[in-house]
């Protein structure tokens, strides 16, 4: 099942909410397999060739995230994760050199993740398949992990 469609939406309401009360004045939502509406003030892109994996998703909202200083990549799935949690990364990322940081909890990599615009083409240009933007995050060594753990379990959940 799409995972927008997850509780019947609740997931992706969820998602939306902890985004813009966690400081993102524009929040795109990127579908694919499922098209829905989306919740307010949110706005949707539709990535056709969604088929081909997680990276079209984030080329699709990379496109769509017009002048915006940060890219703040989240998902549906991690439907623990808070306000808190996108604030304390985005404010992370916002303070760091390299301008981008991640989410962990106990230690372990999750979402959200936050991108300066200056690395938009790198990241864009290491997207393929499935793997999202693992592969731009894992050849970096400025990426400022937040420890979120306190706040949310950040798990990926595939099953409701």
């Amino acid at each position: 099942m799409p995972k927008v469609l997850a509780y019947d939406g609740l997931w992706l309401r969820t998602a939306v909410e902890a985004l813009f009360a966690g400081g993102c004045a524009d929040v795109v939502v990127v579908l694919g397999a499922a098209v829905v509406d989306v919740p307010e003030p949110a706005r949707a892109v539709v990535a056709a060739d969604w088929a081909d994996g997680l990276s079209a998703s984030v080329r699709a909202g990379m496109a769509a995230a017009g002048a915006a200083d940060a890219a703040v990549l989240h998902t549906v799935d991690t439907p623990d994760v808070g306000a808190d949690v996108v604030r304390r990364v985005l404010a992370a990322a916002r303070s760091a050199a390299g301008g981008v940081a991640r989410a962990v909890y106990g230690g372990r990599p999750g979402h959200p993740v936050v991108v300066a615009r200056r690395h938009w083409p790198a990241l864009l240009a290491s997207l393929h398949g499935d793997d999202g933007a693992r592969p731009f995050l894992r050849d970096r060594d400025d990426v400022v992990t937040v420890e979120c753990g306190d706040l949310a379990t950040g798990a990926d959940v595939d099953e409701p």
